[in-house]
């Protein structure tokens, strides 16, 4: 549907406002318009910016030394910066929104949206005849955004059709008289050579820099377009004269050209294109000629930018597009200039005669005579509106090869993000990253349940000075006498293991050693020389299938997060099982469960529950042979605490026998020194600025939970990917971080100035961010399930692609 509305603002000015706006809406199935009224309030800040935007925009471009097609005398402003006319723009671009949002003009809004499709081609005239209100931006009012295939024009307040002349045409070419003016320090030949491209269907005649009297004698003849290139201007708001200066020393008005030109308007010109800067005075001028359409730039215009509007203009109105639609899209493709020449799309602007149909090429070319008597008739008619086909902007083959390279361009820079986080990864570098992520999401978790089928019996300072004190012989934290002690307070109560994690290199005293030789429930402990780690001999009376090893594995930061089961034996302690794997083990058969056994693949299993092992390069880790040595899997520490009771409670009798058995009976009972600074570790629930140590005994109870929970309750144990499917994941978030940003799109189209870029940049980093905080809770769900998944790898490669193809998108436009 073509449409056409005609905005009037009537009398008034942006310092008292408008008393009475009028808003006329035609469509091409009614000749008949629709009619609202409304009023627009005050808004003199809006001139007030509108003068410093003009202001600063020829300060900065003659900063720039561009080449203008307009010679610009000294500015009163220096030090400009694109940043402040940036600021400059979104401010009228608010502004000018706010005022047209206002609730007097709201019901001519609403009413026009309510009347308009978006894809309905609209043309939207503005009557005024204040010079300030026809040099403000009305593009960016918020409709046309809304409206895609809308566009707008100026026009004065009152206009008529012109007197037309009967005309006999023999040609079905398109007639162009083109006049390249003056063109010091600009270049004109690239306007030159756009319009040859039309030479199939065009007859042009070019003047090159001509007198007053060439250019007259050549207006009488009949012409469909006029074109000029070169410098021009127009003088400040008041009386907007146009001045063309034809050649580098004749300076003119178009009143200098009036008869001429009423002539050539007479005879069939239909358009005036002047690709130079300032031409609003020039459009002014032609307007009291009654000109239909009037092609100008409302500012001074860099060369480029005057070049590539005419380029992509002709191609589109010669290749079929509506008039409107022709101007909208060109002036649009600028927008890839504005890095280098701020404000690009606010410059062209169609002038038109309400009274007259604006022209398709396919008209020009075939163009009869069409005034008629109609400029005899008593009353004037409303504009007609020639529908017109409109033809896609671009091929759809086009656009899918668009989109393909766009998919191309996507999967390369994600797979090369990929490639370079796998790369980094695979050395190490994000290794200690990886583990504190880990740590992270670990202090997340909820709280569960103690497991109560653990006691810790805990020998503190305080334990110590009770054995000293009633003169007990101790060779270490835990004396023969009161270890014999507490045996016998805890043998009534049948505990199911007792597993001292105490070191005792030398020889039980007799009694104790006798005692212990007819218990196969109590397990000792030694441990194995390994790097820098200290042999220590078990005791020397104890057994070897009741000994287990309690070596950890600390990582490069000193934490403990993996739990080594087994690795060979040495002669200093003949055991190739960890006490958390003896001691649950133990338990387990006493519950009739069947004993571990390795499968073919060489995996632990205790109960038919397999253990996975951590390898080289597995999960976060980059483990080197030497650091993957024994069988290691992940530590799934329990977020709740084990029952702890200090030695000397039960060695005094503080506990009476009932209690002591609610807390002994079937349980597995684990005595170790809690003193400070002795046998302490960092783990993954350090605090947030302490880093908070645990006991070496509440470790083994957590590893030994860690067992008898996974067999017995089927809690999860902590798992990884395999590291094929690790890069998969990556390359995943990669992709989805260069797929975000291609089909992000900028709700500002109207100008890509600095501050529209930041904002646009700054919804697109705020859209990544939350991309990054879906990546997080997804990982921390997976955890709840026991799954390690690459956070930080594939946090790394969506920054890294978004950022590629962020680039690559910003270097192609």
């Amino acid at each position: 549907m073509v449409k056409l509305i005609v905005l009037s603002l009537g009398e008034g000015n942006l310092s008292k406002g408008f008393a009475s706006v009028t808003a006329q809406l035609w469509d091409e199935s009614d000749i008949y318009p629709m009619k609202f009224i409304g009023r627009l309030a005050a808004a003199p800040q809006l001139a007030e910016l509108y003068r410093r935007w003009r202001l600063l925009y020829l300060a900065l471009y003659q900063r720039l030394d561009f080449e203008l097609r307009l010679e610009i005398e000294t500015a009163d402003v220096t030090n400009v910066s694109e940043i402040e006319l940036s600021d400059l723009c979104q401010q009228l671009f608010d502004q000018l929104n706010h005022w047209l949002n206002s609730e007097p003009f709201h019901s001519i809004d609403q009413s026009l949206r309510t009347q308009l499709a978006p894809s309905d081609q609209v043309r939207f005239i503005i009557e005024t005849n204040d010079p300030l209100l026809r040099h403000l931006p009305w593009h960016l009012w918020q409709l046309f955004e809304d409206y895609p295939k809308a566009e707008m024009a100026l026009s004065t307040s009152s206009y008529q059709r012109p007197n037309r002349l009967p005309i006999n045409r023999n040609s079905s070419q398109v007639k162009i008289l083109a006049i390249l003016g003056n063109s010091q320090a600009i270049d004109v030949e690239k306007d030159r050579v756009a319009l040859e491209q039309l030479a199939s269907d065009a007859e042009i005649e070019f003047l090159v820099e001509p007198t007053l009297e060439e250019l007259n004698e050549y207006l009488w003849q009949g012409w469909d377009i006029l074109f000029y290139a070169g410098h021009s201007s127009s003088d400040d708001f008041g009386s907007e004269k146009g001045l063309l200066q034809l050649n580098q020393t004749d300076r003119l008005t178009l009143e200098q050209l009036r008869y001429a030109l009423k002539r050539a308007i007479a005879q069939g010109l239909k358009l005036a294109i002047f690709n130079s800067c300032d031409g609003l005075g020039l459009a002014q001028s032609l307007a009291d000629l009654h000109i239909p359409q009037v092609i100008v730039m409302r500012e001074p215009v860099p060369d480029e930018v005057a070049q590539t509007f005419l380029r992509h203009f002709l191609a589109a109105f010669a290749g079929g597009q509506p008039l409107y639609v022709s101007v909208r899209e060109a002036r649009e493709r600028l927008q890839g200039l504005e890095d280098n020449y701020p404000c690009a799309t606010w410059l062209p602007m169609i002038c038109q005669n309400p009274a007259e149909s604006p022209p398709s090429w396919q008209s020009l070319r075939g163009q009869v005579d069409e005034a008629g008597s109609s400029h005899l008739q008593p009353q004037p008619q409303p504009p007609q509106i020639l529908p017109t086909t409109a033809t896609p902007s671009q091929p759809k083959k086009q656009r899918r090869q668009r989109i393909f390279s766009r998919i191309r361009m996507v999967c390369l820079v994600s797979v090369l993000a990929t490639s370079l986080v796998v790369g980094v990864r695979s050395i190490g570098v994000l290794q200690p990253f990886e583990l504190r992520a880990f740590d992270q999401l670990m202090q997340l978790r909820p709280a569960e349940s103690p497991d109560n089928r653990l006691l810790v019996i805990t020998i503190d300072d305080a334990d110590v000075q009770y054995q000293e004190q009633r003169g007990m012989q101790r060779k270490g934290s835990l004396s023969d006498q009161a270890f014999a002690q507490l045996l016998q307070k805890l043998e009534p109560h049948q505990p199911r293991i007792i597993a001292s994690d105490i070191y005792h290199e030398f020889e039980f005293e007799p009694s104790l050693a006798a005692y212990l030789e007819q218990r196969e429930n109590i397990i000792s402990v030694c441990r194995m020389g390994q790097a820098d780690d200290e042999q220590i001999l078990p005791p020397p009376d104890m057994p070897a299938e009741r000994l287990g090893f309690t070596n950890s594995v600390l990582d490069p930061d000193n934490v403990i997060r993996r739990h080594l089961l087994g690795m060979a034996s040495d002669s200093y302690c003949p055991t190739n099982q960890s006490l958390s794997l003896q001691a649950a083990t133990a338990y387990l058969e006493q519950l009739k469960v069947l004993p571990l056994q390795f499968t073919e693949a060489g995996v632990l299993q205790v109960g038919g529950f397999s253990f996975p092992k951590l390898e080289f390069n597995t999960g976060g880790y980059q483990l080197s042979t030497a650091e993957a040595n024994g069988y290691q899997t992940l530590l799934n520490y329990r977020s709740a605490a084990f029952t702890q009771i200090p030695l000397r409670q039960i060695l005094d009798g503080s506990l009476g026998d009932s209690q002591l058995a609610e807390l002994v009976k079937d349980r597995i009972i684990l005595i170790g020194v809690t003193i400070s600074n002795v046998d302490s570790h960092l783990t993954p629930y350090r605090g947030k600025f302490v880093q908070a140590e645990m006991p070496g005994v509440v470790i083994q109870a957590h590893m030994i939970s860690q067992i008898i929970s996974a067999v017995l309750d089927q809690r999860s144990l902590l798992w990884w990917l395999p590291q094929w499917l690790e890069f998969v994941w990556i390359g995943c978030w990669a992709g989805f971080g260069g797929v975000l940003v291609w089909r992000w799109r900028s709700p500002f189209q109207k100008y890509s100035l600095s501050r529209t870029t930041n904002m646009a940049t700054f919804k697109l980093g705020l859209s990544v961010c939350l991309s990054l905080v879906i990546l997080h809770g997804v990982c921390f769900m997976f955890l709840l399930w026991g799954g390690w998944l690459p956070l930080v790898p594939a946090a790394l490669a969506l920054i890294i692609s978004s950022g590629g193809v962020a680039t690559q998108i910003r270097r192609l436009r």
